[in-house]
């Protein structure tokens, strides 16, 4: 019997009616006594049972037959050696398959087993079949491992046991059956060797069990078919899939040596249903803390609702992770906002609540909400039909106590709304191609530190980030590059937003973002916008601007530190406030403005950087620190860089307390902005009362508050030309605008004098 064509050897040794000269007494080498001529061997033509046969008188205690030919020994070559014998006469010999092992230079290796089962001979002229596995590898079932070193072998029997007995041999078999371990050596198992149909009807679970329990380290082969699966199912081992699987949509599969997307996407045939089925699969087990997205990219023509994906869970709070890989929303029906109008009523007294709302079930959770009144930024966050209510992410400052709204729902690729608290989910290293056609990420109505790391989210057609709760709670967003779809549309004619903020303590660090209506939208306190670029210019010429970071509460506690703000300003305001006017409350205060780059080109020279803009009568700034800053206007000058905006109200500047600008430079501005300020003063001419204008120089147009110090600059004369040595009073708040100085003197005076001003108390 040939080994494998391929591979041309022989392996069957000649019968033993062509002789006994190739058939040793020895251990079969080159040299060794043959049978040829032997007294104890003979051959017998026609045996009943085996034709012809070999016949051989046992002389010694161990006698021994060996082919003198060279049986090669080939790495992962199974040989099995095999011989029917039987007992003739005299005494009863026990018989075995032996062999000389057999390596380079026709040296005898050593050390290794090279003897079979023995199988004792009990009765006259019964054949008995002898045989012995022989291969370099230690599997199950071979009887002779000889490993790499041997490379032929001598092979034949042993007769053992009493002398004197007679035995006939039929011809010796060597055949190659390594297909017989073919199962241990390939690196899969079958479902269909365990019973699995693939007809898309049969349960397969059962099958796809017992092959992962008896793959043992091995791959799992799902071939061709569909293969349902009834219940969840969790395999161990890798699965390489050629076929698919279906199953119900609450039926999980746990794929958990193979937790890749691609996996997913080949056990289901489809790369939506498979995103879905391995998000599925990330909450419910806890092998794996992350998906792989394998560097694949998803074609997605409607939003990707998580919740209904998972199926089971309200809220997870157990860090996961979405890494490497791209969504791409394909225009389509699916992303066309959901638009519902309605009459409503609103109460101070009850912030977050419209009530009385008419045809509510239409109104979608998540929705934006606009109409008269209604802040930046505000959406719904929950809905009660029975009770017609609908919940507010945000208070209204000043809508009519009954009016219409409209509700705008916003269609988004990662939609995770449909749970109530999400907490510790990092998406990282993901591209959200929007196209112009969908919103980006919808976060859960509540929870904390969600993470958008390395992620490109590229013209989302309405919102970048929206949280319409607070799923914002810790919000992190580094190194993500948002680009919005409106690049040729004038600043104040687009209508994108690239993130908001509902809670407190948001992360904004080193990212990009590029021509949004707003930037940001931030309530709550606690922030840190670091390193960051955003810039919103357009192609116009002396254009007007919007805010880039849109504070919402007064009272911030944030910082805003070396970021390049470029063509638009930071704003602030108290829009998500029911009663906007100052009462039992922190004002405008607790913001650090440091170290940043201030651009602006083409502007209207009535562009300022930092804009703070009362809703309600009553406010003032109680914190604003502002330094170290860079301010510089291209292609036109500015006037200032800092403003009120008093369109509905204005602020209190005889409560400014602790505001710093200083060590700032400023390209390009006409006044600069300094506070506390320190100038100088000339009197020409005798007078008692000096009065000094340092008003331009105080921020936001405050008034002259406080004047630390008065330092004259060689002698105040009096009209004789003597000096005059008193020091003057100080009138502050002076003037109809209460923005002047007044230096009274006990005597008319002229000189010269150092003023510092401030416009706030420090104190």
């Amino acid at each position: 019997m040939n080994k494998a064509i391929t591979d041309g050897l022989m392996l069957m040794p000649p019968a033993f009616s062509g002789g006994l000269d190739v058939w040793s007494s020895e251990d079969g080498t080159a040299g060794s006594a043959t049978y040829d001529g032997a007294g104890n061997a003979s051959l017998v033509v026609a045996d009943q049972d085996f034709g012809g046969c070999a016949e051989f008188v046992k002389t010694d205690n161990t006698q021994r037959l060996r082919y003198m030919g060279q049986t090669p020994i080939l790495p992962g070559c199974y040989l099995r050696v095999s011989a029917r014998v039987k007992a003739i006469s005299g005494a009863l010999a026990t018989v075995r398959i032996a062999g000389w092992a057999g390596g380079a230079g026709d040296v005898h290796v050593a050390g290794l087993t090279e003897t079979g089962p023995s199988v004792a001979l009990t009765t006259y002229g019964e054949v008995v079949e002898v045989s012995a596995i022989i291969g370099t590898g230690l599997r199950g079932g071979v009887d002779m491992v000889w490993g790499r070193q041997p490379i032929y072998g001598h092979f034949g029997l042993d007769l053992t046991g009493a002398n004197g007995g007679v035995v006939r041999i039929d011809d010796l078999v060597i055949e190659d059956i390594t297909s017989a371990f073919h199962r241990d050596m390939m690196d899969w198992v079958d479902v269909r060797d365990y019973g699995a149909v693939g007809d898309g009807v049969t349960d397969d679970r059962a099958a796809f069990e017992a092959a992962d329990t008896a793959a043992a380290g091995r791959d799992v082969l799902v071939p061709g078919g569909v293969y349902y699966l009834a219940d969840h199912v969790s395999l161990l081992n890798r699965v390489r899939f050629e076929g698919t699987v279906t199953m119900p949509a609450d039926k999980r599969l746990i794929l958990r040596g193979s937790f890749k997307l691609p996996d997913y996407i080949d056990a289901f045939g489809d790369e939506v249903l498979g995103f879905k089925k391995a998000f599925q699969a990330l909450l419910n087990f806890s092998d794996h803390e992350s998906l792989d997205m394998g560097g694949r990219r998803i074609e997605v023509d409607a939003p990707i609702d998580l919740a209904a994906a998972e199926g089971s869970k309200d809220t997870f709070e157990v860090r996961r992770v979405i890494r490497n890989g791209q969504f791409n929303a394909v225009a389509g029906p699916g992303w066309d906002p959901s638009v519902a109008t309605s009459a409503a009523s609103y109460s101070a007294a009850s912030p977050k609540t419209l009530s009385g709302v008419a045809n509510v079930a239409n109104i979608e959770v998540g929705s934006l909400v606009t109409g008269n009144g209604v802040g930046r930024e505000v959406y719904v966050t929950a809905k009660n039909v029975g009770a017609g209510t609908v919940t507010l992410s945000q208070p209204l400052y000043g809508p009519a106590a009954t009016q219409g709204y409209t509700f705008t729902r916003f269609k988004y690729i990662l939609d995770f709304s449909g749970f109530s608290k999400v907490s510790k989910f990092t998406l990282t290293d993901v591209e959200f191609m929007c196209a112009g056609n969908a919103s980006g990420i919808l976060l859960a109505p509540a929870g904390q530190t969600f993470h958008l790391r390395d992620c490109f989210l590229t013209k989302p057609r309405d919102r970048g980030v929206t949280s319409h709760g607070d799923g914002c709670q810790d919000l992190q967003i580094d190194r993500c590059h948002f680009v919005s779809n409106e690049q040729a549309v004038k600043a104040t004619d687009r209508t994108t937003v690239a993130f908001n903020v509902n809670a407190n303590d948001a992360k904004i660090r080193d990212n990009r973002f590029e021509r949004f209506r707003h930037t940001g939208v931030l309530f709550g306190n606690g922030h840190l916008i670091v390193g960051n670029h955003w810039f919103q210019g357009d192609e116009e010429t002396d254009a007007p601007r919007l805010g880039g970071m849109v504070f919402t509460y007064p009272n911030v506690k944030s910082v805003i530190t070396g970021n390049y703000i470029d063509n638009s300003f930071i704003e602030w305001t108290n829009e998500h406030d029911a009663a906007p006017d100052f009462g039992v409350e922190f004002s405008f205060g607790g913001l650090t403005v440091t170290g940043n780059i201030f651009t602006c080109s083409d502007v209207a020279d009535w562009f300022n950087w930092i804009v703070i803009k009362p809703y309600g009568a009553g406010h003032f700034i109680q914190g604003l620190s502002v330094q170290g800053n860079t301010f510089k206007s291209i292609n036109g000058t500015i006037e200032r860089v800092e403003s009120v905006d008093d369109s509905i109200a204005g602020l209190d500047f005889g409560r400014s307390r602790n505001v710093v600008f200083e060590g700032n430079s400023f390209n390009g501005i006409t006044q600069p902005t300094i506070n506390p300020v320190t100038l100088e003063f000339v009197q020409a001419s005798e007078a008692l009362n000096w009065t000094l204008n340092s008003s331009g120089y105080l921020p936001f147009g405050g008034w002259s508050r406080m004047v630390p110090s008065v330092q004259a600059e060689g002698a105040v004369t009096n009209a004789a030309g003597a000096a005059v040595w008193a020091m003057p009073y100080v009138t502050t708040n002076y003037g109809a605008s209460s923005n002047l100085v007044r230096l009274s003197w006990p005597e008319a005076v002229k000189g010269r004098v150092t003023v510092t001003s401030r416009m706030d108390n420090p104190f």
